[in-house]
């Protein structure tokens, strides 16, 4: 995550943040739970306030939920009732752990200086045919929100191009229109890749 406004926003809104009204995102976690064998170690990054992880383990699959504030995985812990690691994803050193990577609009805070490094961390962290889950904010140049967080903005064609330079294979990229915390019409990018 960025550490400056980025950071600052989520440690000081954590309790508002991770208790405001949020649609989980069912249909695309069915997607990827449905890719993976049943009971598969799955890693959330950027779990917020928890949501995705205790459906993912109500559904029967072994999740390591983490986050990169300490007062967010306060929230998430106190939903799931299980220790929510505190880690940036520049701090990811994991090696063929996971069957899954679930990253829900998360690595839209990394520097696009930082992202293919971190997709390199993930790559390195998933088990052969391992699973990628990411989502972003469409855009084509990095900057930051009314609320000071830092997004990378990328495109489609960016991301594709990361990806395919970082030796992720049967990468799917998908577009939708959704809306944000902020609460402004947000164009969406979703991210499917195998290790």
């Amino acid at each position: 995550m960025h550490r400056d406004s980025t950071s600052a926003f989520y440690d000081e809104n954590a309790e508002i943040y991770a208790n405001r009204p949020r649609s989980l995102p069912k249909q695309q976690l069915d997607a990827f739970l449905a890719r993976l064998a049943p009971g598969a170690a799955i890693l959330e990054l950027g779990c917020g306030g928890g949501q995705d992880s205790a459906y993912m383990l109500s559904q029967g699959f072994d999740v390591t939920p983490t986050d990169g504030s300490a007062e967010l995985a306060r929230q998430a812990e106190m939903l799931i009732g299980r220790p929510v690691r505190v880690m940036l994803f520049q701090q990811l050193d994991a090696e063929s752990a996971y069957d899954g990577v679930w990253a829900h609009a998360s690595l839209l805070h990394v520097p696009r200086s930082e992202l293919a490094d971190v997709f390199a961390r993930i790559r390195a962290a998933l088990r052969t045919s391992g699973r990628l889950h990411a989502s972003f904010k469409a855009g084509e140049a990095e900057g930051h929100d009314d609320l000071g967080r830092y997004y990378n903005y990328p495109s489609a064609a960016w991301l594709s191009a990361l990806l395919s330079e970082g030796g992720w294979r049967d990468i799917a990229i998908a577009e939708h229109d959704g809306g944000g915390y902020d609460g402004k019409p947000t164009r969406w990018i979703t991210v499917s890749a195998q290790r």
